[in-house]
């Protein structure tokens, strides 16, 4: 079936890249003459690229137009440039920031990326930036219209071209190869990424699951049928095929598992329909990003990585808890630093730096959604200095040593940690996972503790604070690092720290700035 098949999405350059960079990349001749048509054929692989603007993007379909390739990268942040390769089948997107293009690669190592359904392959090139000749004037007016987008939100003239010229804010979604159940609260969580969802009515028409979904303004519907037509919600299957419907607004008459106004709390569940309880409504109104958590909190994990555009894996048959993480910074790098940063998207239960290949190490989560829930956020950054790889181990659990073996501490079990996270059942903790971000929530703050004794805690952990806020109890605060690196390391390093009267700080990331 068609964009069902699973692509590899990664790193790792094919050898059709490594001839391009024998000249300057603005000279089209002699790119043109040294890669194949874009396939791997079965040449050796090559040392994989780190991270860069530049995405380096294969197997485009012949008819592919610059407007489709640059929707691939449009939901990650501005892009700055792109250079397409006609008679390769492969193009160069420059994004506007190098955080934008590793959200990007690391979003799509999870959701496989189409063009017209057919599967393509994106991943870092060896470019620090695109040199193109500025006067290609059709390049440079795509590049425009598409700023104009967003930085306005308002469709220009240029635009209708570039997005689709749609003006209804109502898509309607079919779902294709449904193996696992999709349910409403899955697509709020999805589409919500793009803008305000108001309204959805799910049906099923002709044996397929479809649904309508109405965000609060055409340009948010535009920017996600852009990003979500033809991409899979779960590994290989789940499709969605996203089209405009012809209607401008949604009736909605029932609050249920079939419908929803989320402008409208209120509204009955109708007969018999379960009804959702005071609480759910509420959430509902206040914050629809908690809306799975308070309908099923064991599949919050996996709502909020899809609601931070990296949509887990749910429940796939036989897949592995453990995690194989890679390129560590082995002087620095301890089995308590990979317990604390990890145990942010689950129960870490072990934990094995490798004795011959100390840059390396296994981590078993306590289920497979949470070891792609890790994966999925962790994966390509910054950890003492070094971009670091999460890919899923072949192991089933982490054994460890053999009784009365030294191994110089390098494996511990925290199979019975007081500090898991997510023990309780419905915990607020599964509605508050959210990618590393240079902002950090702070809570469980003694009533004594100050402004600038915080500020003096995490400016020591090595990092510049660059604001904060407490909130009103005082009990919580945000602060804000200069790099999410520097709040990796702060939550590292501070995440339990005791403040004295045995009251322990909670560091977690914040979906917030201030």
């Amino acid at each position: 079936m068609d964009g069902i098949s699973d692509v590899a999405v990664g790193v790792k350059r094919g050898s059709d890249e490594l001839s391009m960079y024998n000249s300057p990349i603005s000279d089209m001749s002699s790119i043109s003459d040294g890669a194949s048509n874009g396939s791997d054929n079965k040449k050796p692989r090559v040392e994989e690229a780190p991270p860069s603007r530049v995405l380096h993007i294969r197997k485009l379909p012949n008819e592919a137009s610059d407007t489709e390739v640059i929707a691939l990268g449009l939901p990650f942040g501005k892009v700055t440039n792109i250079l397409t390769l006609k008679g390769k089948n492969q193009a160069f997107l420059e994004m506007g920031t190098e955080e934008a293009a590793i959200t990007m690669v690391n979003y799509y190592a999870t959701v496989n990326p189409h063009i017209r359904n057919v599967p393509v392959i994106i991943q870092y090139s060896n470019h620090k930036e695109l040199k193109t000749d500025a006067g290609n004037q059709r390049t440079q007016a795509v590049l425009q219209a598409v700023s104009a987008v967003q930085a306005s939100g308002s469709p220009s003239s240029d635009v209708q071209e570039v997005l689709a010229a749609a003006s209804s804010p109502v898509l309607r979604i079919i779902i294709d190869n449904m193996f696992y159940p999709v349910t409403l609260d899955v697509l709020q969580q999805i589409f919500s990424k793009f803008g305000t969802v108001m309204k959805i009515i799910t049906f099923t028409k002709n044996n397929q699951f479809q649904a309508l979904l109405q965000f609060s303004d055409p340009v948010n519907a535009q920017h996600a049928k852009l990003a979500l037509d033809g991409q899979n919600i779960y590994n290989s299957c789940c499709t969605l095929r996203i089209d405009f419907s012809k209607l401008v607004n949604l009736n909605v008459k029932y609050n249920n598992d079939k419908s929803r106004d989320y402008t409208r709390p209120e509204l009955p569940a109708g007969d018999g329909q379960p009804s959702l309880d005071h609480a759910v409504a509420a959430a509902f109104s206040k914050d629809s990003n908690s809306l799975l958590g308070a309908l099923n909190p064991l599949s919050a994990a996996a709502a909020a990585a899809a609601a931070a555009g990296r949509v887990a894996l749910a429940g796939q048959a036989g897949s592995s808890g453990v995690l194989l993480v890679s390129n560590l910074n082995e002087e620095m790098v301890t089995p308590q630093s990979l317990f604390t940063l990890f145990g942010v998207y689950g129960d870490v239960q072990r934990v094995k730096i490798l004795y011959n290949k100390k840059d390396s190490a296994l981590i078993q989560m306590s289920d497979a959604n949470q070891a792609q829930l890790a994966m999925s956020h962790l994966n390509g950054q910054k950890m003492y200095g070094k971009i670091i790889r999460v890919t899923l181990s072949k192991h089933q659990t982490v054994a460890l040593p053999r009784d009365g073996l030294d191994d110089q501490g390098l494996t511990k079990d925290y199979a019975n940690s007081p500090l898991h996270r997510f023990k309780k059942p419905g915990s607020k903790n599964f509605q508050n996972i959210f990618p590393p971000s240079a902002t950090l929530h702070l809570s469980n703050i003694p009533p004594d503790v100050t402004e600038d004794d915080l500020r003096l805690l995490f400016s020591n952990a090595g990092g510049t604070v660059k604001a904060f806020k407490f909130f009103q109890d005082r009990k919580m605060a945000l602060i804000q690092m200069s790099t999410v690196e520097e709040a990796i390391q702060a939550l590292i390093d501070l995440h339990n720290y005791n403040m004295g009267g045995n009251q322990h700080l909670r560091v977690s990331f914040s979906k917030s700035t201030i």
